[in-house]
């Protein structure tokens, strides 16, 4: 049984509670309720729990807590939870005024989240374990905190790259690639690139693509390496296997008029379906086992 992913909640409504156990049972997450800041730190501190998720609420006891985390070098991927989305992005009040609650930030990648959108919690989940695992060690903290210890601030950042390494490793173990998925920048994915940078890409796509069928069957030690190379390059640009079918048939139609050109027949590409079936089933695993599940 893969590892589950251990969620712990500090907060104020019973009800809210009650509500998250619903929503996050099943064989993916341990949840751990807390009723006071200090069971959420001796189960951190003495019993060395280790916590992959921490869920607050927005309340006038968050200021504390959140000092307390931030003075003991406790980082963890975070969610708040509020009654007013607005007010936790830090918009103004209606008269005007921003609450300390309301820009409070635990570190620059908490999750903010408002109640009414607590059925989609899991999602929110991925979100905040995403956004720590990118994470950098010199920018954990909010600007508005200046740091003035150096002994501290160099205890923190270590707290921070010990927390992802630990989780990158197990997401790894639970679901393979999750890890690799979350490195993965939409900005890089071929639906988002310029026009010129996107066919310079498939060119460069369709060359690989070239090199693995040249060899497939010439019993090449290097052919699941390339194969595997070119699956890495379409799974972080987020190619579908419809575009690798495309690519293949492209491709294969050129490799057709050259033997005819030649005067040789093209039976032989027929055989090529299984450099296609291979290298989908390569592409496909990966993202079978790499996308995050809800449940």
């Amino acid at each position: 049984m893969y590892p589950q992913l251990s969620i712990s909640t500090l907060l104020n409504s019973g009800d809210l509670a009650q509500s998250l156990i619903t929503l996050l049972s099943g064989d993916r997450y341990r949840v751990t309720q807390f009723s006071s800041e200090e069971e959420l730190f001796n189960f951190i501190e003495l019993e060395h729990q280790p916590i992959d998720c921490l869920i607050l609420q927005s309340s006038s006891n968050l200021p504390s807590l959140v000092e307390q985390l931030q003075k003991r070098a406790i980082l963890l991927p975070a969610i708040v939870l509020s009654t007013d989305a607005k007010r936790m992005n830090g918009d103004a009040t209606a008269s005007g005024e921003v609450t300390e609650i309301e820009t409070l930030t635990y570190h620059t990648a908490t999750v903010k989240v408002p109640i009414a959108e607590l059925p989609h919690i899991a999602q929110f989940i991925n979100q905040a374990i995403v956004q720590f695992l990118k994470l950098p060690p010199t920018d954990h903290t909010p600007k508005r905190q200046p740091v003035t210890d150096l002994i501290a601030e160099l205890t923190s950042q270590n707290s921070l790259m010990l927390q992802q390494r630990r989780l990158t490793d197990k997401l790894k173990e639970r679901l393979g690639y999750l890890g690799v998925y979350y490195k993965r920048d939409p900005k890089n994915f071929l639906r988002h690139l310029p026009a010129a940078e996107k066919q310079k890409f498939l060119r460069k796509l369709k060359s690989d693509y070239s090199d693995i069928v040249l060899v497939y069957f010439s019993g090449d030690e290097q052919l699941n390496q390339k194969i595997d190379d070119f699956v890495n390059t379409a799974f972080f640009a987020d190619v579908s296997v419809s575009q690798i079918v495309e690519i293949h048939m492209e491709l294969i139609d050129e490799f057709s008029k050259q033997l005819k050109l030649e005067g040789r027949s093209d039976e032989i590409l027929l055989d090529y379906r299984l450099t296609l079936i291979d290298t989908i089933a390569h592409l496909c695993e990966m993202y079978r086992r790499s996308i995050p599940r809800e449940s």
